[in-house]
C-alpha cells in the first residue's frame, strides 16, 4: 500500500490529525511522523510517490474521500494539492540542520533515525574522544540556544576540568516563553537526536549520568521522549555500554511543575533536588557545582539536538553559515497575528523585517503590523523601524533587545502597548520565585505604577517613576526574571511614548 506520512505533533493533534489518520487508514499505509512546522497547513499529509513526496494540506477528515478520488494516493490534482514538500517555498528557503528530521521519519524508529543520519555524530565523538570531541564543538561556534547563547564548548570543557566524583548532563526542556515551541515539536518529532547529543555531552565531560527537565503541559513530548528512551536503551545507545564504547551514560527524564522561572538554570537544579524552584546565586556556577553538588552542564533541547550534526557534518560546515559570533543556524518560531506561523530553520543573519514580512506572509488579519517581540515575555517590542536589524545575538543586544530561545510574536496596528507594558510587570508578579526583593517587591509595585499611567493619574511623574523601578529591577535583580522585565516595558515606552499619554 502506499505510504502517507501525518504529523503526531501536538499542534497536529489540535486540528484534527487523528481524525485524518483514522480516515486514511483503509486505504494507505499511515506514518505517524512530527510537524513539519507548517503550522497553516496542519493536518498536512503527505503522500510518498516515485517523485518523492507530495503535500495536501490543511486537510480534514471531509476533505479525505475527496483527496482519494482525486487520485491523492498517485499525487493527483486537487485544490488542497501543495506540490512536493520540499518545494514549498517556505521550506526551501530554510537551512534544516537541528530540524532535519523532523516531519520526515517516524520519530520511535531507530532505523529510520539512522537512515537518516542519525547516530552518525556519536560514533564519531566515540572514535575521535572526549578532548577532540569538545574541540570540534568549540570550532563550530555553536552557543547556547536557550537565550544566553554562552559558547557551548566553554561550558564542557568548564565542567570536563572541575573536580568532582560525579558529572550530570541537564537538558533545560521548561520551553515556557510566549510563541515558543521548537523544544516541544523537536521531542515529539525528533526525540533520539536529543538522546544522542547528550550522550555526546555526557562521553565527552565524563558524565555518567544525564537528566531531561520537561514541562508539565507537554503530555506528547513526555510520553514520546520516554518511549524513545526505552528504545534507546534497548539498542544500547544508552546504558552500561554505550554502542560498544565500554562507557556508560544513562538519561531520565523529569516532570516539572509549571514554574516559569525553573526555566532559569540554578531554579531548574533546585527543582530537580527535590525543592522549590528558587534561583540559586552565582557564584558558583552549575559547571562548577550544580546538580546535587556536582559539576553540571546545563543546555538547552535546541543546544543539545545540533551537536549531532556538528559532529556528523565537521564544525567548519557549521561555522561557515550564520553572521558575526552567531554561527549556525536558529530555529525561529513564528507565533501571533501573522499569516503563516510555524518553525522556520535559517541561518543567523536574516533582517527581522525579512523574517515577519517575507517569511512570515505579514499579519493574518490583514492590517500593518506594528510591533513585534522577540525573545519571550521578557523581550522587546520593537517596531517597524528596527525591521532592518539582523537576527543576531549582538545585533539584538546593541538595540536593547534580546533572541531569547528565538520565538517572535507578531502584532498589528490594534495592540495597546501601555497594556503590553503592564502585562510583562503582572507577568513578573505572577512568576517570581520571591528571592530577591527587587523582582518580588518590584514587579507589584511597576504593575500598581501601570495601572496609575493607564488611568492617565500624574502620568509624567508616573513614567519617570516607572524607569527608575525599571533600572532598579535590571540591576539588582538576582536573576534573568527580574533583570529582563525591563525589556519589554522600556521597549514599548521608548517606541510607542503616544500609548502611554492620557
Amino acid at each position: 500500500m502506499t505510504r502517507v506520512f501525518i504529523s503526531k505533533d501536538a499542534a497536529s493533534l489540535a486540528l484534527g490529525a487523528d481524525a485524518v489518520a483514522v480516515a486514511l487508514a483503509p486505504h494507505a499505509t499511515v506514518v505517524r511522523t512530527g510537524s513539519r512546522g507548517m503550522m497553516w497547513l496542519e493536518p498536512l499529509v503527505e503522500v510518498e510517490t516515485a517523485a518523492g513526496r507530495i503535500a495536501y494540506g490543511p486537510v480534514e477528515a471531509a476533505d479525505v474521500a475527496g483527496l482519494l478520488a482525486a487520485g491523492m494516493l498517485e499525487g493527483g490534482a486537487h485544490r488542497l494539492r501543495q506540490g512536493p514538500t520540499d518545494a514549498i517555498p517556505y521550506m526551501k528557503r530554510q537551512t534544516r540542520l537541528t530540524f532535519a528530521r523532523c516531519g520526515v521519519i517516524d520519530p520511535l524508529t531507530l532505523a529510520d533515525y539512522e537512515a537518516h543520519g542519525g547516530l552518525d555524530g556519536l560514533r564519531k565523538a566515540i572514535a575521535a574522544g572526549p578532548a577532540a570531541t569538545m574541540d570540534i564543538v568549540l570550532k563550530s561556534g555553536l552557543r547556547g540556544r536557550g537565550g544566553a547563547g554562552f559558547p557551548t564548548g566553554i561550558k564542557w570543557k568548564t565542567t570536563a576540568d572541575a573536580e568532582g566524583d560525579r558529572k550530570y548532563i541537564v537538558c533545560n526542556a521548561d520551553e515556557g516563553d510566549s510563541g515558543t515551541f521548537a523544544d516541544r515539536m523537536l521531542m515529539e518529532g525528533d526525540p533520539f537526536s536529543l538522546i544522542e547529543g547528550m550522550a555526546i555531552a555526557g562521553l565527552s565531560t565524563g558524565a555518567t549520568k544525564g537528566y531531561v527537565y520537561t514541562r508539565s503541559e507537554y503530555p506528547h513530548a513526555v510520553a514520546t521522549f520516554d518511549a524513545a528512551l526505552a528504545v534507546a536503551r534497548r539498542a544500547g545507545v544508552l546504558g552500561a555500554d554505550v554502542l560498544g564504547s565500554g562507557r556508560s551514560f544513562d538519561i531520565e527524564q523529569r516532570v516539572g511543575a509549571g514554574a516559569y522561572v525553573c526555566g532559569e538554570e540554578t531554579a531548574l537544579l533546585e527543582s530537580l533536588e527535590g525543592r522549590r524552584g528558587q534561583v540559586r546565586a552565582k557564584p558558583p556556577l552549575p559547571a562548577h557545582k550544580g546538580l546535587f553538588g556536582c559539576p553540571t552542564v546545563v543546555n538547552n533541547v535546541i543546544t543539545l539536538a545540533t551537536v549531532p550534526c556538528i559532529l556528523r557534518d565537521g564544525p567548519e560546515a557549521y561555522q561557515a553559515i550564520g553572521m558575526g559570533r552567531s554561527r549556525g543556524t536558529m530555529p525561529l518560531q513564528l507565533a501571533g497575528n501573522v499569516k503563516f506561523g510555524g518553525l522556520f530553520e535559517a541561518g543567523f543573519g536574516l533582517t527581522l523585517g525579512e523574517i515577519v514580512n517575507d517569511i512570515g506572509g505579514g499579519t493574518l488579519s490583514g492590517r500593518p503590523i506594528r510591533a513585534v517581540q522577540v525573545g519571550g515575555p521578557l523581550g522587546a517590542y520593537f517596531p517597524e523601524a528596527l525591521f532592518a536589524t539582523p537576527f543576531d545575538y549582538e545585533a539584538f543586544a546593541a538595540k536593547d533587545g534580546l533572541i531569547g530561545h528565538g520565538g517572535i510574536v507578531v502584532f498589528d496596528d490594534t495592540v495597546d502597548l501601555a497594556k503590553q507594558a503592564r502585562f510583562a510587570m503582572e507577568f513578573c508578579a505572577a512568576e517570581s520565585c520571591g528571592k530577591c526583593t527587587p523582582c518580588r517587591i518590584g514587579s507589584t509595585r511597576g504593575m500598581e505604577t501601570m495601572d496609575k499611567i493607564i488611568a492617565g493619574t500624574s502620568v509624567e511623574k508616573n513614567t519617570e517613576l516607572l524607569r527608575d523601578l525599571c533600572h532598579t529591577l535590571k540591576f539588582g535583580s538576582l536573576c534573568a526574571l527580574g533583570g529582563f522585565i525591563p525589556y519589554p516595558v522600556l521597549s514599548a515606552l521608548d517606541h510607542f511614548p503616544e500609548d502611554f499619554r492620557p
